[in-house]
């Protein structure tokens, strides 16, 4: 938390060219309409636009104070999104509540990010998506294949390209 408080400033320059090939790569096997959409680490709402206008609500939630000071500012040009702080390994939400849960480069600052998988499948519906990116330089693809498996998620798709550092999973219940 301390460490994105301390680089919020400068998060999208930083990470916002390489966020969107992520959000690109997620975006083409999951559908959108009319859906619940939960962003769980979402930074400052970069996911946010791409999602806006295809889905029915979003939720963003992240626990740095000073990044969701940055997406409630982004998220107050549409009439869809709901921002609020939350730890992504206790969601504030029923289970079962959201048709797509996306947590993109989280799972390398959990603790135990089989138990946040667990979290994030917990607060998604029966047919729905939950879309996970590893960072590579965290995870040997190994290791991120081990927490994929213990999450009790079936993977839909998978993808490592080059072009992007994290790999980026697509998963269902």
């Amino acid at each position: 938390m301390q460490r994105y408080d301390v680089t919020s400033d400068s998060y999208d320059e930083q990470y916002a060219e390489e966020q969107q090939r992520k959000y690109l790569k997620a975006l083409e096997n999951s559908e959108m309409a009319g859906k619940s959409v939960l962003d769980v680490g979402c930074g400052s709402g970069l996911f946010f636009k791409e999602v806006a206008s295809k889905a029915e609500v979003v939720v963003g939630v992240d626990v740095s104070h000073k990044l969701l000071q940055k997406a409630k500012k982004n998220a107050n040009v549409y009439k869809n999104i709901f921002v609020l702080r939350a730890d992504a390994d206790h969601l504030p939400f029923k289970e079962g509540f959201f048709d797509a849960v996306f947590a993109f480069t989280i799972l390398q600052n959990m603790p135990k990010p089989s138990e946040t998988l667990g979290e994030l499948k917990r607060v998604a519906n029966k047919d729905g998506r939950v879309v996970v990116t590893g960072l590579k330089k965290a995870f040997p693809l190994e290791k991120f294949m081990d927490v994929l498996e213990g999450s009790g998620l079936d993977v839909v798709t998978f993808a490592d390209e080059d072009n992007i550092n994290c790999y980026v999973a697509v998963l269902t219940k």
